[in-house]
């Protein structure tokens, strides 16, 4: 029998705000983040996108640390996040020292990188402002305000990484090379990340429409999050509750496209099959889907198919909460797994806003707030090339 892994603290940061309550209050109330940009330095300015309301400087001031003015945006709300995950936790410097850190990236520090591009020929901080671009030193400047963790990680798969990161992690305790694995991801907007997805034609400029008939592309986000992951020995050593347990997940790549997902979504149903397998679990016990939901056709029609093959006739209530927050990409796998963590402790299911009209082969999003007894979430993540995951949590902790 596998060792259950639990999950002991959770923190998050987002477009529709600074930590679980203020996420929670945002998801009951159906109020999305996504707006006009306010602090991304952007000529796109008819792009919608889900940007923390907050400035660097203010995120700094919140953190009570020094204004270094190396410090990135992905480091700033890498930092609020991990900060409320370990004291949830009861994790206190002291301790990471058995600790392990498993962070995600893509964008890491280019914000800083675009900032003084114009002057890289003749800064003296040159090579000061290149050491923050990589997305390894976006983890250690995130960790560096707690403490010495045991060890740090940094995995970038796109859109699937911090699905990843909690993979990753949760076979480090089953391996026996931690008891206790601190997993995430932190993204922050960047303008080639924008101009990236522009130029992929895959950015709508309204509000995003997951699942939606009409819908026309996504909206980009940033934010971050990160769970605390522990074996059952921690937990009965610390005497701490768990808030759920990590009951399976899976991983599968299809290299169908560089960017597109398989039409018949091949690897989303494989990664979604091995995640029920690993829990021990039938299609019927999933009683939510958090859906990956982009809103571009490709991957909401791609996605509906793996779900339709998977669950048969009997689809559990789906919603993607992208158009509550927009594409966070890297960070986008623990900020909804947050979402289901808040969706299993409070019996709500997040509604899919701005959906209208049932697209034809397509499944139909929860458009409307209702209330439900929540016991297994499927929470899917999937990236560039075909690098999908998901996983399931479940509140039968022991």
């Amino acid at each position: 029998m596998i060792e259950p892994i639990y999950i002991t603290g959770a923190g998050v940061v987002s477009a529709i705000g600074v930590g679980k309550e203020q996420t929670l209050s945002a998801l009951n109330a159906g109020t999305t983040g996504i707006g006009t940009m306010a602090y991304l330095d952007s000529c796109h300015r008819d792009i919608p996108v889900g940007e923390v309301k907050l400035s660097n400087d203010e995120m700094v001031q919140m953190l009570g640390v020094d204004n270094d003015p190396l410090f990135t945006r992905t480091a700033l709300l890498g930092r609020l996040a991990l900060r409320e995950a370990l004291d949830q936790a009861g994790l206190t410097r002291d301790m990471l020292a058995d600790v392990h850190l498993v962070s995600s990236t893509t964008v890491g520090g280019m914000d800083r990188r675009e900032q003084n591009h114009a002057q890289e020929k003749t800064c003296d901080r040159l090579h000061a402002v290149m050491g923050t671009h990589s997305c390894g030193n976006s983890t250690q400047m995130i960790a560096a305000q707690f403490g010495q963790f045991a060890s740090l990680s940094t995995v970038s798969t796109a859109c699937s990484s911090a699905t990843n990161a909690v993979i990753t992690g949760a076979n480090m305790l089953r391996c026996g090379l931690a008891d206790i694995v601190v997993v995430g991801g932190s993204e922050s907007l960047s303008k080639f990340h924008l101009n990236g997805f522009n130029a992929l034609m895959i950015l709508d400029r309204q509000q995003c429409r997951p699942f939606d008939r009409d819908r026309a592309g996504l909206n980009l986000g940033e934010g971050a999050a990160y769970l605390v992951l522990e074996t059952a020995r921690s937990v009965k050593a610390r005497g701490v509750t768990p808030l759920c347990r990590l009951a399976g997940y899976g991983n599968a790549c299809d290299a169908f496209h560089q960017t597109a997902s398989s039409p018949d979504g091949e690897g989303a149903y494989r990664a979604m099959s091995e995640a029920l397998e690993m829990a021990g679990m039938k299609p019927a016990d999933i009683d939510y889907i958090n859906a990956h939901g982009t809103g571009t056709p490709n991957n909401d029609l791609s996605e509906s198919q793996a779900i339709k093959r998977l669950f048969g006739p009997e689809i559990p209530p789906v919603s993607s909460t992208k158009s509550f927050t927009g594409h966070t990409t890297s960070a986008s796998g623990t900020i909804e797994a947050v979402f289901c963590l808040l969706a299993l402790e409070h019996h709500f299911l997040p509604v899919n806003l701005n959906w209208q009209n049932a697209m034809e082969e397509g499944i139909v999003p929860v458009a409307e707030p209702r209330q439900a007894e929540l016991r297994n979430i499927l929470s899917n993540a999937f990236g560039f090339g075909g690098n999908d995951s998901s996983m399931i949590f479940t509140i039968d902790h022991a």
